[in-house]
């Protein structure tokens, strides 16, 4: 069984190590933007979790339940808005 943790500053390969491992410790901050990074990715290759995960034991009263502040995450536009008749 091989275990892996998550933490602030580590960059898509090392997270994508970590994920591979059997256990993933991490914070609810970094399972959240990582949720949120990876579904910004254009290949599921490029993903750091993978399309399959599950959140095990009590992490899932402080994402959902004790939920305050909302994740934000941005990046570039993929296309231009439409333009507004003047």
């Amino acid at each position: 069984m091989s275990v892996g943790s998550i933490v602030h500053g580590m960059d898509d390969t090392e997270r994508q190590a970590s994920y591979r491992c059997d256990i993933t410790y991490g914070t609810n901050n970094e399972y959240g933007f990582d949720y949120l990074r990876d579904n910004m990715k254009f290949r599921v290759e490029d993903m750091c979790s993978g399309p399959h995960y599950a959140i095990v034991d009590e992490v899932d009263s402080i994402l959902i339940d004790e939920a305050r502040t909302p994740l934000i995450i941005s990046g570039p536009r993929r296309s231009p808005p439409p333009s507004t008749p003047g």
